[in-house]
């Protein structure tokens, strides 16, 4: 990426200037109060390197900038409290959508993360009447609303879907399922409708990044991560980044040719390939009632296959509790298997309530049997983010964003 700081010595925006050194200080500190919550000026100092005075000149800088606010004093010591400075959590916003074929779930956070709105908006059927421009902008504006803000109070919004936006031709790839969002044109329309910066990701790479910034793979570069809900899935993450691919669909291991089910061919046709038909969600039911499972109840697949492996994982001593642990996790690892040897990841995250609900118990049956099944040993740890880590991750993906827009006072007048 082009540096834009180019320039002759004394250049306002010139690396080494007195206004670049403290642009990277207000960064610094802001940072550091949204990692420790209102800090004084003398914790800012210390945590930041700098004097005292240096500090509070660089908390009064951003206090009339609008970014942090005076919040109260210290307590408890002899004499009078400190003065406490926060972010201001209205410095800036930023929304998230996760999109299904179900629903639609929309949420905004102010600029601390923490969120302030939120709405669901179902979206049943194969064929919707409400056109999908319409579906997000209402979706967004009842979070909006919730919120107590407008849409013009959004600096950015992050949408997660299944599948992804090929970037050759802006077209929906890999979810032929998800009606009405596969239109040439429909980025076009999204654009003309949101007033704010709009990005769209892969649904799965969103819960990848939510267990990166909050959960089970923080502080980990390299990692896979198995999702197994609606659909099975995955996110690669290398060198601290994700990995999307040439079309935006690394990741999409449901098509993967696996042994133990028929080869299927024109998977993006079938919406199936031979892992999906092996371990995605929906082969739970029909595995449990081969094994002999009874009190199997009704309702959704993802839904149904949770409960099962729930309760397995509650009795996994019992037969034929025992039996859908085993042949489950054998499947798991099959595929499993294929993503260790190209990728040699350090970690395996599990997540999808079709993975978690098996618990610790069937996160080691997984373990035992890829160690198995590969020749490397990477680590299987289950996600640590479990409440809408689709939205989590659009959320913290496009507060990371705006944070570094709002934040970076070095292009303020």
């Amino acid at each position: 990426m082009a540096h834009p700081m180019a320039g002759t010595a004394g250049t306002p925006g010139t690396p080494g200037t007195p206004r670049v050194l403290r642009a990277m200080n207000d960064r610094a500190a802001l940072d550091l109060l949204l990692e420790h919550g209102p800090l004084s000026r003398t914790r800012t100092g210390k945590l930041t390197g700098l004097s005292k005075p240096t500090a509070s000149q660089l908390l009064a800088r951003l206090e009339a900038a609008g970014l942090v606010l005076a919040t109260g004093t210290t307590e408890g010591r002899p004499g009078p409290g400190a003065q406490l400075y926060a972010v201001n959590p209205a410095a800036a916003y930023a929304a998230a959508l996760d999109v299904n074929p179900h629903r639609i779930r929309a949420a905004v956070a102010d600029i601390t993360g923490r969120t302030v709105g939120h709405h669901e908006l179902p979206t049943p059927g194969h064929r919707p009447a409400v056109p999908v421009v319409q579906q997000v902008t209402d979706a967004l504006d009842g979070a909006v609303k919730a919120a107590g803000l407008t849409r013009a109070d959004l600096h950015r919004t992050v949408i997660g879907t299944p599948g992804a936006f090929d970037p050759n031709t802006g077209r929906l790839r890999y979810a032929s399922h998800l009606p009405g969002w596969h239109s040439p044109t429909l980025l076009d329309e999204l654009a003309a409708a949101l007033p704010m910066p709009c990005e769209y990701e892969n649904d799965v790479n969103l819960v990848a990044l939510a267990e990166q910034r909050l959960g089970a793979a923080r502080d980990h570069g390299d990692f896979v991560l198995l999702w197994n809900q609606e659909g099975l899935g995955a996110a690669l993450v290398l060198g601290g980044r994700l990995h999307r691919g040439f079309t935006g669909g690394a990741g999409e291991v449901g098509f993967l040719p696996v042994p133990g089910t028929p080869l299927v061919r024109q998977v993006t046709k079938a919406n199936s390939g031979g892992f999906q038909e092996l371990a995605g969600a929906q082969a739970i039911p029909r595995l449990a009632r081969e094994l002999g499972v009874e009190d199997i109840p009704d309702g959704p697949y993802a839904e149904v296959a949770a409960a099962l492996l729930e309760r397995a994982a509650a009795r996994p001593d019992e037969e034929p509790h025992r039996a859908l642990l085993r042949t489950y996790a054998t499947r798991l690892a099959t595929g499993l298997a294929s993503l260790v040897a190209v990728l040699d990841p350090a970690l395996v995250v599990l997540s999808g309530t079709a993975l978690t609900a098996g618990g610790e118990p069937l996160r080691d049956l997984v373990q035992a049997e890829l160690a198995d099944l590969a020749a490397s040993r990477p680590r299987l740890v289950l996600a640590g983010v479990r409440e809408h880590p689709v939205l989590r991750g659009a959320l913290e993906s496009a507060l990371a964003t705006t944070r570094d827009e709002v934040f970076d006072t070095s292009r303020r007048p």
